[in-house]
């Protein structure tokens, strides 16, 4: 089967998901990403999913940048929250200003599309990515329909801020 924008993929019998073969992703730096399509079978509109998917393969790192004063935010409440003695191995991480923020982001390489079940019922790109100083919890980008950051933080699963928190409220917060 093919899907626009990341051609063949393959269904994983385990979860329902349609995984794609390696695909270069600009806003990623032309990282390779093998992306995870779910509930498209299902979905009667696949038009919503081919427009995030191309929208996402058509920004730049400029969509990024502008989300790093949001990053930097999570950095400084996990920072506030970190306790480390003198005995620790571990480095503490400092990061002086938003512009640094990325270098201490280990994008990932598996961008999960999936329609949102609650409030506008969008298609959202999620990915799961890793940063020095939130090790166990990591970092979650979320993409509204592929073209704009939407929500960072923890990796919680969630597309929104609303949705994580249940609170209609949130729907335009980016980091909470």
């Amino acid at each position: 089967m093919e899907i626009p924008g990341i051609g063949t993929v393959t269904k994983n019998k385990l979860y329902g998901w349609y995984c794609s073969q390696p695909v270069p992703v600009p806003v990623l730096g032309g990282k390779p990403c093998t992306f995870i399509v779910e509930g498209y079978d299902s979905d009667q509109n696949k038009d919503d999913f081919h427009t995030a998917i191309a929208n996402f393969l058509r920004i730049g790192r400029s969509v990024l940048n502008e989300a790093a004063p949001h990053l930097f935010q999570y950095y400084q409440d996990c920072k506030e929250g970190m306790e480390y003695d003198d005995d620790d191995d571990d480095e503490q991480v400092e990061i002086s200003t938003p512009d640094d923020v990325w270098r201490f982001v280990h994008l990932g390489n598996e961008p999960m599309v999936t329609r949102r079940h609650h409030g506008d019922k969008g298609i959202y790109i999620s990915l799961e990515c890793g940063c020095d100083w939130e090790e166990e919890h990591g970092l979650q980008i979320v993409f509204k329909n592929g073209s704009q950051i939407n929500k960072i933080g923890p990796y919680d699963g969630h597309l929104t801020n609303s949705d994580a928190y249940d609170d209609p409220s949130l729907e335009n917060v980016i980091y909470q």
